[in-house]
C-alpha cells in the first residue's frame, strides 16, 4: 500500500486458500476483477483465527467492504474423509500441510469480521457459500443447517462464478447506491425481516420454498423443495426462490444468463502472474498449484447433472466456452514460464469434453428445467460435436514450444460412442483418436461410476453396456496405432440405491474385463446434491418414493470391500458376504473356480486343526 501511495483499500477479500495468481483460483480471479474496475484491493490468505486475530485488523477497514471465501474447496470435503476422519494435508497449502484455515471457515471468517468491524459490509462467496445458499443437509454435524447467512451473519451471498454479480455490485456502489439497496443482482442472496415485502422487480416471478422450520420437522418437505432449487437453478430464466427461516426471509435472486465468449475471455485474460504468493517460498510448493500451474481451463459448467455431483450446482448445466484466440493466447504464457518443460498438464474443463456444445435451438434451452442434458438420453437439440476442440488440440499439438499437451479432465465416454450419443457426424471417433494418439499418458481415466443399472439410473449415469462399447472402441483405436495404453474406470461404493449385491456384481463384472480397481472412492454426502438429499431423506427428491441407502459405517465397509476383490485378506469376509445373500456363484467368479476354493477351504481347516491340536497339547 505504501509502495502504491494508498492509505486506504475499497475491498478486502479474506480467502482459506494460499494465494496463488491463477485463474483457477477464486481469490485471484475477485481479487484481478476489482482491480480492472479500477479499485484498490488486498487479499488475505488463509488468516490464523485463534490468535488475537492481528490478520484480520491489519489491513484496516475497507470502504467498500470485505468479501469472504472459504477456498476453492469446501473445508468440511478438505478436511475429512468419506468416514469423516481427518485429513493430514491440505493441498492448498503451502508444503500441504493441515490445520491453515477451521472447518465451516467461511461462518469462522464473518463472524470475527462482524465482531471486530460490526458496521462494515460483508459479502461472501465461493464453493462453500454457493452450495450452502440455503437450506441444506451438512453430512458431518448430521444435521439440517439453514442458509450460510444466517450461520455467519453476512450481508449479502454470491453463488455461482461471481464475475458478472461482483462487477454489478461494483458499479453500483461506485454510483452511490448504499450497499443495503443492493436487492435485486442477479445471482445474490441475502436475509431481510419477514415484515418486509421482497424487493421489487416486475421481470422475475417468486417461487415460495418450504421454510427451514418446515424442513427441520419432515425430510419429505425437505426433499420436494430441493426438486425446485435444482431446476430454478440450472434455468435460463428463472424464478426468485424465497425461503422464511425463523423471523427471516431469505431471498436469492435468480442467476445471470451463461456468460457469452466475450464475457468469459475478459475474466481469463486478466493479467495474471500464474504463480504463487513469493511470501511461501520457503514453506514448500502448494500441491493444487502444482497440479494445474501449467493448465489450460478451456470451458465452465457441466451438462451432465449426475446426482452426487456439485459442479453444475456452481457453474451451472449451461456450457460457457471460451474463444480460441483467448486459450492459444493462454498457452502462449504459459511457455514463457521459466520452468516450463514443454509439457501442458491439462486442457480440458469441468468435463473434458463439452467445450462450445450448446442447444442448436435457444429458444428450446430456454424453456428446458430438466438438470441434465444427457439423461436419461441425449437431447435431441444438443449439438455434440466434438470438432470445435479436436481442432484446439491440434493447434496447440503444433506450437513450437509444446512437446505434448495432455487432457488430464473427465472425459465424458458416453458422448463418444455411437449407441448413446446419435451426432450425425464424424467428429466423435476423429476426437477420440486424438486423444488416444497424442494427448493421454499411457493410460485414460473415465468414470462409469457403477455397473448396476438400477444404482446408475438414480446416479444419472448412462447404462454401463455404453462403458463396454467405450472400451471396444477405445481397444479398437490402441491395437490400430500400435499402442498399449490402459483404461481406468472411476468406481463409487455406497452410492444412494446401491446394495451390496451391486456392489458383488461391480466387482464379477469388472474382473470379468480385466481390471483390478484402484481409482474408487466411498459416497461423501455434500450440500446441494439430489444423491444428498437421498442420503438424509430415505426420498428421490423428484418422485419422493423412498431408495435404499447404506448409512452406517459397517454398511459402507462392507459395500468397499468388494472393489478389493483381489486381496488375500479379503476373501474371507467377501465369501461369507456373498453367502449370506445367496451368491455362491461370485464366489467362484470372484475368488476363484469351485475346485480352487473347496482346496483352499480343506487347507484352511487342516491348518485351523492343526493349531487347535497344538493349543491342546500345551494346555496338557
Amino acid at each position: 500500500m505504501k509502495e502504491r501511495g494508498w492509505d486506504e483499500l475499497d475491498v478486502i477479500l479474506i480467502s482459506g486458500d494460499a494465494y496463488v495468481d491463477h485463474p483457477s483460483f477464486g481469490s485471484a480471479v475477485i481479487g484481478r476483477i476489482i482491480e480492472d474496475e479500477g479499485l484498490r484491493v488486498a487479499i488475505v490468505p488463509q488468516p490464523n483465527w485463534k490468535d488475537d486475530l492481528r490478520d484480520f485488523k491489519k489491513m484496516g477497514r475497507p470502504r467498500l467492504f470485505f468479501g469472504v471465501t472459504s477456498g476453492c474447496m469446501d473445508p468440511m470435503v478438505n478436511h475429512y474423509t468419506a468416514n469423516k476422519r481427518r485429513r493430514s494435508s491440505d493441498a492448498y497449502t503451502p508444503g500441504g500441510a493441515a490445520g491453515f484455515r477451521p472447518d465451516y471457515a467461511t461462518t469462522v471468517y464473518c463472524k470475527i469480521l462482524k465482531r471486530l468491524y460490526p458496521d462494515v459490509p460483508v459479502i461472501i462467496g465461493g464453493i462453500e457459500a454457493s452450495l450452502r445458499r440455503v437450506t441444506h443437509y451438512d453430512y458431518w454435524s448430521d444435521r439440517l443447517f439453514p442458509t450460510i447467512l444466517h450461520e455467519s451473519g453476512a450481508d449479502l451471498l454470491v453463488y455461482g462464478m461471481g464475475e458478472l454479480p461482483l462487477r454489478e455490485i461494483l458499479r453500483l456502489l461506485g454510483r452511490g447506491v448504499p450497499f443495503s439497496s443492493i436487492r435485486t443482482v442477479h445471482q445474490t442472496a441475502f436475509l431481510q425481516t419477514r415484515a418486509q415485502p421482497a424487493p421489487s422487480n416486475k421481470k422475475w416471478s417468486d417461487l415460495h420454498l418450504a421454510s427451514h422450520q418446515q424442513c427441520l420437522r419432515d425430510k419429505k418437505t425437505f426433499a420436494a423443495n430441493f426438486k425446485h432449487i435444482e431446476q430454478q437453478s440450472n434455468k435460463v430464466n428463472a424464478d426468485r426462490l424465497i425461503q422464511p427461516i425463523g423471523e427471516q426471509l431469505l431471498v436469492i435472486n435468480p442467476p445471470f444468463p451463461p456468460m457469452n465468449e466475450q464475457q468469459i475471455d475478459r475474466s481469463f485474460d486478466l493479467p495474471y502472474t500464474r504463480l504463487p504468493h513469493p511470501k511461501y517460498r520457503n514453506r514448500g510448493s502448494i500441491p493444487a498449484y502444482e497440479m494445474i500451474r501449467f493448465s489450460i481451463n478451456m470451458h465452465r459448467g457441466c451438462f451432465g447433472g449426475c446426482s452426487f455431483c456439485t459442479i453444475s450446482a456452481h457453474q451451472g448445466k449451461f456450457i460457457a466456452s471460451r474463444s480460441k484466440e483467448s486459450i492459444l493466447k493462454e498457452v502462449d504464457k504459459v511457455t514463457t514460464m521459466p520452468d516450463f518443460k514443454g509439457y501442458i498438464s491439462d486442457l480440458g474443463g469441468p468435463s473434458a469434453n463439452m467445450y462450445k456444445m450448446k442447444g442448436k435451438i435457444q429458444s428450446i434451452c430456454d424453456r428446458c428445467v430438466s438438470p441434465s442434458c444427457i439423461h436419461p438420453v441425449v437431447c435431441s437439440n444438443l449439438d455434440t460435436s466434438h470438432r470445435s476442440m479436436t481442432e484446439i488440440y491440434r493447434d496447440v499439438d503444433a506450437h513450437p514450444s509444446v512437446k505434448k499437451a495432455f487432457v488430464g479432465s473427465g472425459i465424458r465416454y458416453d458422448l463418444l460412442v455411437d449407441d448413446y450419443n446419435t451426432q450425425d457426424d464424424n467428429s466423435m471417433d476423429e476426437y477420440l483418436e486424438q486423444v488416444v494418439c497424442h494427448h493421454i499418458s499411457g493410460r485414460l481415466k473415465v468414470a462409469p461410476e457403477h455397473t448396476s443399472d438400477a444404482t446408475l439410473k438414480v446416479m444419472r449415469k448412462p447404462s454401463f453396456k455404453h462403458f463396454h462399447s467405450f472400451k471396444k472402441k477405445y481397444d479398437h483405436i490402441n491395437k490400430k496405432h500400435g499402442l498399449d495404453q490402459p483404461l481406468i474406470p472411476y468406481f463409487i461404493s455406497s452410492h444412494p440405491g446401491c446394495k451390496e449385491e451391486d456392489m458383488a456384481n461391480l466387482a464379477a463384472e469388472t474382473k470379468d474385463m480385466g481390471f483390478k480397481l484402484e481409482q474408487v472412492q466411498g459416497f461423501t454426502p455434500t450440500p446441494m446434491t439430489v444423491a444428498t438429499i437421498i442420503y438424509y431423506s430415505g426420498l428421490h427428491p423428484y418422485t419422493l418414493k423412498p431408495v435404499y441407502t447404506a448409512r452406517s459405517k459397517k454398511e459402507k465397509k462392507n459395500q468397499h470391500l468388494f472393489f478389493f476383490w483381489y486381496k488375500k485378506e479379503n476373501w474371507s469376509q467377501i465369501r461369507q458376504k456373498l453367502q449370506s445373500i445367496d451368491r455362491e456363484d461370485l464366489v467362484e467368479k470372484l475368488l476363484g473356480d469351485r475346485k480352487r476354493v473347496q482346496k483352499r477351504h480343506m487347507i484352511m481347516d487342516k491348518k485351523l486343526s492343526k493349531k487347535r491340536h497344538m493349543m491342546r497339547k500345551q494346555r496338557k
